[in-house]
């Protein structure tokens, strides 16, 4: 049975009863057997437009009455949610039998039965929120985007849509127009200094406003990118995650609807084509054009090379001390991986150009290098940038055949790498090794995140008592 005929049916009941009608008199006046009308009551028919318009003439309502999203009561609202509940994946694995929400169960037990399923389930949830769970969850989710040409069309064109319905046709997005984006939607963005440690941003859905700091945060992530994530939930229809895959979803979402309104597919294919047609691609320039972050424009040239440029491509975020942040590829490039798939954390090549790049001194341009490995040749640009804790690389690059599109293809640094074989750049040179074995015996720098509990709640790593306090003071005060 479907929710939302179940929903459905307790609004009929509901006006039905309001009315002081029963079913032989509103099968009067709707020319519906009373049958009929309790199938529908029920949720175990949907009724067909004619019907509902029938029904609503009946009632003395309006079909969106009917149609509405809220539960009439208290008391269907617990009767429906306990319909999700016997239904459930979870509820199921127990074992336990079914149980019917008739009219002899107390509206009381009603509560305490939803209540206790609630706990369980949030318990399952922060039970599931494992480390390990979370990297399953994560890998799972690359390997979606891997078959998809990491592109997401439909989010493309909801974007596209609402920059051009916002006027905005050519430059870089201003901040003005992000407002009105939001404005259309309901919203007012407010900027504060005071916004709980644990968020970026703050939606208040009850007074229509989105809380943002008043600069930039580090990272590179921009007033205007902070905002358009925290409008795509609500344009995307999200509700609040079930678990960590959901809210990881979630999160690559919002990330990539903001990268379509700051870069919107029309306009960043055609100017890619036409850095193509020249020879000359180069994130560099893409990134200058729409006035975002260097890593803001080399992912949304992945989302876009493969299906509008014809190019298979990776992408790599990689810290200083040479572990994977972040990393994407279609074109065969061996990014290295754990015996699950998980790339975070992994270390990569040190003659790969995503850690050459630190090498240099003049880092203001991009570092340009052909890589030889065992997959293949690649081409690579990669440019460096630094973050409150750490610098970090950004590398965009494609197999050698389609470098002729980039440019820095004339670059003569070019490094063989044979990972994962220790002896490319792993096991230290031999008469090193001959002095130096067994006789050093350094303090290994310890990361904070290796023994830290992976964040719990339902927006994990948000603290609700600080958010709820930080909204509740910002509503007293108006602002």
């Amino acid at each position: 049975m479907s929710a939302n005929l179940l929903l459905l049916g307790k609004r009929i009941r509901h006006f039905r009863t309001q009315s002081g009608l029963t079913l032989d008199q509103l099968s009067e006046t709707t020319g519906m057997t009373p049958s009929q009308l309790s199938l529908m009551e029920t949720g175990k028919r949907e009724p067909k437009l004619t019907a509902l318009t029938a029904l609503a003439e009946g009632l003395g309502v309006t079909v969106t009455d009917l149609l509405s999203a809220e539960a009439p009561d208290r008391r269907s609202e617990l009767e429906i949610e306990l319909g999700r509940i016997t239904s459930s994946t979870l509820y199921t694995r127990l074992g336990l039998p079914s149980v019917r929400a008739s009219k002899t169960l107390p509206t009381e037990a009603l509560e305490v039965i939803v209540g206790l399923y609630r706990e369980m389930e949030r318990r399952e949830r922060d039970a599931a929120a494992t480390p390990e769970e979370a990297r399953r969850a994560n890998t799972q989710l690359q390997r979606e985007m891997l078959e998809k040409g990491n592109y997401l069309p439909d989010i493309d064109q909801i974007a596209e849509d609402m920059i051009k319905a916002a006027g905005h046709e050519t430059g870089a997005l201003m901040h003005r127009t992000v407002a009105d984006i939001a404005a259309s939607l309901g919203f007012t963005l407010i900027y504060v200094d005071d916004l709980p440690h644990s968020a970026r941003s703050v939606t208040d859905l009850k007074n229509g406003r989105i809380y943002l700091p008043p600069a930039s945060i580090p990272g590179g992530h921009g007033l205007r990118a902070m905002a358009l994530q925290a409008v795509a939930h609500r344009v995307l229809g999200h509700e609040q995650p079930v678990d960590y895959a959901d809210f990881l979803r979630q999160r690559l979402e919002i990330n990539y609807f903001a990268a379509s309104c700051l870069m919107p597919r029309t306009r960043a294919v055609a100017f890619l084509q036409a850095a193509k047609k020249d020879r000359n691609i180069a994130i560099e320039d893409f990134r200058d054009a729409f006035g975002v972050t260097h890593e803001a424009a080399a992912l949304r040239f992945t989302n876009l090379a493969t299906h509008h440029l014809d190019l298979t491509t990776h992408f790599l975020r990689v810290n200083d001390d040479g572990g994977v942040f972040r990393g994407y590829a279609n074109d065969g490039l061996p990014i290295p991986a754990d015996i699950n798939g998980a790339i975070e954390g992994q270390t990569v090549c040190r003659r790969w150009a995503a850690r050459l790049a630190f090498n240099r001194t003049n880092r203001t341009t991009e570092f340009y290098q052909y890589t030889d490995t065992p997959s293949g040749t690649f081409f690579d640009s990669t440019q460096t940038g630094t973050s409150t804790s750490e610098e970090f690389s950004i590398s965009v690059g494609v197999p050698f055949d389609d470098a002729k599109w980039f440019r820095g293809r004339d670059t003569a640094n070019r490094q063989v790498s044979t990972c994962p074989n220790d002896t490319c750049c792993k096991n230290p040179a031999d008469d090193l090794a001959a002095r130096w074995a067994g006789k050093a015996w350094p303090s290994a720098r310890m990361h904070a995140h290796v023994l830290s509990p992976l964040p719990t709640g339902t927006f994990p790593g948000v603290d609700d008592a600080e958010v709820y306090a930080f909204l509740d003071r910002h509503a007293q005060a108006g602002t």
